[in-house]
This record gives structure tokens, sequence and C-alpha cells, in this order.
């Protein structure tokens, strides 16, 4: 590293700021040109060139009543997945907040709620933490962290400035989209910031490389959609004094489309014919929260850090179908809410144990209080059931925890043992819509975690690292809802439901010789009481009037996962560096004695990138593994076997020009070949034969340009 550099800081790996190479974990921080906006669009290519990381995103292939298939899409970015798990296994956080989780169930006919609740044009930084982080956060961290940063005044004000700013427009013909974005800040006085920022954005459908533009089921081109995004971004930073800073926040991110299904349109299908079928989605979340921080004189509490957020998340998704037969309109509208009060209380102690031992402390108190809901309403439910109804009761779900993290340091050691008890309880209320007995779940989880560096000298060290993670159930899966009295189904309840729990190990090395710093690491994991949806626990195999078929959420999974992976820099000049990193996973459901299917295939990186005065130029060479058949367990019924992706590689291209001091415009090519290939993620439950495989492909070549100017 360039004497004078600042080394890279993250907060995630211990819940305050330390050192990248002084954290006993994985963890990749993406800041600065990691967020280009001509190459990284939104989550997807966020994590495009991180292996063992991923974004599912799936095309809208759907139905208005029941399931397109597995994979109806409507989900958009539904998530990451993190060394093979996925969903709500994964914690997100904006500021520290809690993003809503992920609802997405075959009950909710083709309706599924998604987790990019994000406008990267608010994001300065984002830190992915990868293993479980259960120990300083609680539930959901089962998998790993992805946690981001908005944008704050000192990010774009220079020295001396009293008002300055950023105005960005990007634009990228992968799915047509435009967006334009501005960012004011400001110091009022010596003591008080405000920043205002506002992003607009339209895009249309995602390119793949299917060439069937009919306008039926046999589609393999996009259905045509329409998007469109606004978010905007307060802040006032008000420090009064040396010894306190207060950050109050107000953001509203909100999305919104429609789609033209035309895949939906079936002929003949049972004397049924689909003439159309439209999609509309909503996405809205908004928070309120201020930040608070202290330094005190107390021996008990250096630093002291208060966080109060309030948020709302509301998401509407509606399918509309036009038959040839009665019923000849239907109509199904799903809405989700997740209401969020968070609280957080945490201290910092630091102390000398002697002349070459010091001890850190990090201790607090975290709560939550979240409130979920839904509704599925709409026009002529499918035979046997009615509407409106509920899946799930409106659901109080709280959550009370202590922590404590505690660091002995030395020059050469680190020894860093952490410890979270969390208490939560899913309180529902009786519902004239869910006609059910509703079940209450209340629980504990104590996670621990130990985490050791060894310093042997001043440019290399060795870290370990020992976990646990749990994830409480979610209202969803205690008392999910349907119930078709003709087909003679329904769900039950299950109060005996235990959190999921994990316990992980990882050991890595990092370090930085002459022009190459690097990182490497192997890592394995046991993952216990699975939470599995829809099981069949009681009834006929197909139910009968006198043997209704009965499915309950259990706990049955028991998953193994392993693997490694490294990655690094090396400078082959004072204008050339070579970026290099490797993931691989394996995973096995034990229960199943099966390969886990949400592990994705190993990934290479390899990219070069030099500067030329005002210019920087980059190649980025991403080949990823194809999915071998052992490696995947066949879900498909009958003669049925799962498409298994064939190895790709693909050339991306990037430049950005300075133009003048504070104007950039910068460029980025994907894949340069214009090869086809398939995502793993996207394919999992099609059928290597499906006719229509075409339209799960990935786009093809495609240019993005951005225009960014700071003042």
């Amino acid at each position: 590293m360039a004497a004078g550099t600042l080394k890279p800081v993250v907060v995630t790996g211990s819940r305050s700021e330390r050192e990248l190479q002084n954290v006993p974990a994985a963890i990749d921080l993406l800041v600065g040109d990691d967020l280009d906006p001509a190459k990284v669009q939104d989550i997807r290519d966020l994590v495009r060139e991180l292996p063992n990381v991923s974004v599912l995103r799936q095309p809208q292939r759907f139905s208005a009543v029941m399931r397109g298939g597995v994979g109806n899409g409507r989900e958009g970015n539904a998530g990451f997945n993190i060394r093979g798990l996925e969903g709500n296994r994964v914690l997100l956080t904006v500021d520290g907040i809690r993003v809503p989780r992920e609802l997405s169930s075959g009950v909710f006919g083709s309706a599924a709620f998604g987790r990019d609740y994000y406008d990267l044009g608010l994001i300065s930084r984002v830190e992915i933490l990868r293993g479980a982080s259960s120990a300083l956060y609680g539930s959901d961290g089962l998998a790993g962290m992805v946690a981001m940063f908005t944008t704050e005044p000192k990010d774009l004000l220079q020295a001396g400035q009293t008002l300055g700013g950023r105005v960005g427009l990007r634009l990228d013909s992968e799915d047509g989209s435009r967006a334009i974005g501005a960012t004011l800040v400001g110091a009022a006085s010596e003591s008080l910031q405000w920043l205002g920022s506002v992003q607009i954005g339209r895009s249309r459908e995602l390119d793949n490389q299917g060439v069937d533009f009919s306008l039926n089921s046999s589609r393999t081109a996009p259905n045509p959609q329409r998007d469109r995004q606004m978010s905007v971004l307060g802040k006032l930073v008000f420090e009064p004094s040396a010894a306190s800073k207060h950050i109050l926040a107000l953001e509203h991110v909100d999305r919104s489309g429609e789609v033209e299904g035309y895949s939906g349109r079936l002929t003949d299908v049972r004397g049924v014919r689909v003439l159309d079928l439209d999609g509309s989605s909503e996405m809205q979340r908004t928070r309120l929260s201020w930040d608070g921080r202290f330094k005190t004189e107390t021996p008990l509490a250096r630093d002291l850090r208060a966080l109060l957020a309030y948020q709302v998340a509301d998401s509407e998704q509606v399918a509309t179908e036009r038959r040839t037969v009665a019923p000849n309109l239907r109509q199904r509208q799903v809405t989700y809410q997740e209401k969020l009060l968070q609280g957080v209380l945490q201290a910092e102690a630091t102390r000398a144990l002697s002349a070459n031992w010091s001890q850190k402390t990090v201790y607090g108190v975290d709560i939550s209080v979240a409130t979920l809901d839904n509704l599925v309403t709409g026009i002529a439910p499918p035979r046997g059931e009615s509407y409106p109804l509920q899946r799930f009761p409106r659901t109080r779900e709280t959550t009370g925890a202590l922590f404590v993290q505690s660091e002995l340091a030395s020059n050469r050691w680190s020894v860093i043992p952490a410890l979270r008890y969390d208490r939560f309880s899913l309180k529902p209320e009786n519902s004239p819509l869910y006609p059910l007995s509703p079940a209450s779940l209340s629980g504990s989880a104590l996670t621990p975690k130990l985490g050791v560096i060894w310093r042997p000298a001043d440019d290399w060290s060795v870290f370990g690292n020992l976990a646990a993670g749990f994830k409480a159930p979610s209202p969803l899966q205690l008392n999910n809802f349907f119930e078709n009295v003709t087909g003679n189904y329904r769900t039950l309840p299950n109060p005996d439901l235990k959190p999921e729990r994990s316990r992980t190990v990882e050991l890595g090395a990092r370090g930085s010789h002459r022009s190459t710093q690097w990182e490497a690491s192997v890592f394995a994991g046991r993952y216990k009481d699975f939470i599995e949806e829809q099981v069949q626990v009681g009834g006929a195999a197909r139910g009968t009037p006198g043997s209704t078929s009965l499915f309950q959420s259990i706990n049955r999974g028991q998953v193994r996962l392993s693997g490694f992976e490294f990655k690094g820099k090396t400078a082959l000049s004072a204008a050339t560096n070579l970026r290099w990193g490797y993931g691989q996973t394996r995973g096995i459901d034990a229960a199943l004695d099966q390969p886990l299917n949400s592990v994705n295939p190993p990934k290479l990186v390899l990219g070069v990138d030099r500067k030329w005065q005002d210019w920087t130029v980059g190649a980025t060479l991403i080949h990823v593994a194809s999915k071998s058949a052992k490696h995947i367990n066949n879900t498909l019924t009958g003669d049925q076997q799962q498409f298994a992706t064939p190895a790709h590689t693909t050339l991306d291209l990037s430049a950005s020009w300075r133009l003048r001091p504070g104007l950039k415009l910068s460029a980025a090519v994907r894949n340069l070949t214009d090869r086809k290939y398939w995502d793993w993620g996207n394919v999992r439950g099609i059928a290597a034969n499906s006719p229509v495989l075409d339209a799960y492909t990935a786009p093809g070549r495609s240019v993005s340009v951005a225009l960014v100017s700071t003042f």
C-alpha cells in the first residue's frame, strides 16, 4: 500500500470502525470506483465480480392466479446469495436499519416480493460480511450480511466549502434504463451540515438472448415491461461539540412497474384460451432515523451510540387475466406491509491491560418491534377458494437482545470473543380473513463467536473465526394458510417451530507484499433445523372428501456447506493493476443426502486496469464453471431432468475520462463477445428440454454510460 494511503475501514465486522485487516472474517468493501454508475446499475451488478456472492433475477413469466411454473420472476432482484444460502437467511441493512424481508410462496399465486428496496444513487459504501453474523446482529444473520450506508455531507463537501454537490446522468442498453440524480450538500454553520438528494429513473424489461417474439407461451424474448423509480434522501448532521454528533435522516424509495405478459397467453389448454395477461407492481420503503454519537470520559463507555428508526414498507402486485371461457376476467391482488421500530444503544470502552495488551469492549441493547400484514383479494378466485383472505394473520414480532464483544489485543495477537442473547416472540391477531386459530411462538437464542488474529509480521496476518448463527421463524412459516375445499387440501399452523441455527468456521490469511495485496480463506458450516414450507404431514397424497391433504411448515433440513475463496490485487506498474479472485462452494442437504441447489458454480475473476493521465481503462474476464449433474438435486417429476448450466466466459470493458476537475465521463461494455449463457440461480427448477429455455438467458452485449459532475 502506497505511503499516505488510508487503510480501508469497515463497521460490520465488529459494530464499530475497524481497519479491514483487523477483522477476523472475510469482508468485501465496495466504495468509490466500485460503485461507478456506469458499471453498477443495481444490486445485481454490485456483486457481478464477487465470487461466492450473487443476486437472483428471473424473467417475469407468470399467470394471474397460479404460479407460472418455477420462478415467475416477479420479485425482481430478489436478494443476495452468500456462499450458497439466500433469501431471509442473509441479513440486509441500510444505515444499520433492517431491510424488509422477502415474501415468496406458492400460496400468493404469481406474487413474490423481493428485497431490492435500494437506490444505489443514495449509497456511498457497501460492506458484505461472509459467514454468520448473529453474534452481533441477531436473527437472519445465518449466512452473512450486506450492509449499505447512505451518502453523508462530508462525502461531498471539500475543505472550506459551504455548498457543494453531485449531479449524475446514466444510460444503459441492458434494460433501456435512464436515470438522473442530484445531491446537494451544505454547511449552514460550523456545527450543522445538511444533504438533500433526489434520484429518478425509468427502464424497460431486462434483455436476454431469446429470439422467439411470439405473443403466447412459446415466447422466449422478454415480456414488455415499463419500470419507474424515484428516491429521495434528506439528512441533517448536527455536531454541537467534539463530544457529540447527531444524524437525522429521512429516506424514501419508490419503485413501480407494469408488464405485458405475452408469455402467459395460453392457447387451448383444457378448452381455455388466455387472451391477455397484465401485471403491475408497487414497492415503497420509507424510514426516519436518528443516529446519535457521544464521547464520554467514564471508564465503562468512552463512546456511546444511540440509534432509533421507524420504517414502513408497502408492496403490492396485481395480475389480471382475460379468458375465452367463464370466468372471463380473473384478477389477483396481493399486498404486503412491514412496519419496523428499531432501537439500539451501544457503548465502547478501551483500556490498557499492560504495556503490551489492551482491551476494547463493545456492548449494548438491540430492540426491534415489527408488524407484518398481508391481504389477498381480486376477482374470480380459483374454484374452492374465496376472496378476500390473509395467508397469515397480522403479526407483531418483537425481539430484544443483549450483546457484548471484547477484544484483547497486542502487537501480534487479537483475541475477539462475542456473545449475544436474543429473545423473540410472534403474536398474531385474530382476523375474520384468517379462518384458522393462529399459533403464537416465542423463544430465545444464544449465539457466541470467537475470532483470532495472529500477525507474525507487519505485512501479513492469519485469522480464524468460529461463529454461531440463527434465524427465527417468520409469520408466514408459523401460520401459513391456504385451503381449497374442492381440492381437499389445507395448511396447519405449527407452534413448535424452532429457529434455524448454524455453526461455521473460517480460517484465512491476508497480507501485503511489495506490489501485491491478497486474502485467502477456507470455510465450513453446519446448518440445522432448516424450515421447509408446505410439507405434507397428513391425509391422502391427493386429497379426498374423506381424507383432506394437510400441509405444514416443519424443521427438517440439515445442511453442510464448505468452500474456499481468494482475492487480491497486484500493481504491475505505477499505472497498471491486476485484479484476481476465485470462489468455490459445495453444499449438501444431509436430510435428503442430496446436493444443495442454492449453491452456485465456481467463479474466477481476472481484471486489469490502467491509468493514462485523465483516462482509466479496464478489462475484466469472468469465468463461471459448469453446474455438473452430480451437484444438482433434480426436483422435477417424471423423467424430466434439471437443466445444468454449461460453463461460460464473458469479457467486460470499462473506461473513464476526467474531462476536467469534478467532471467524469465513464462507460462500460458488458459481455463484449455477446456470449449466450445462463446463470444457475435463474434456472433452478427449469427442465433441460424446456421449449422456453432461452427465456432464462442472461443479457447479451450491452453498453452503459454515466456522466457525473461534483462541485
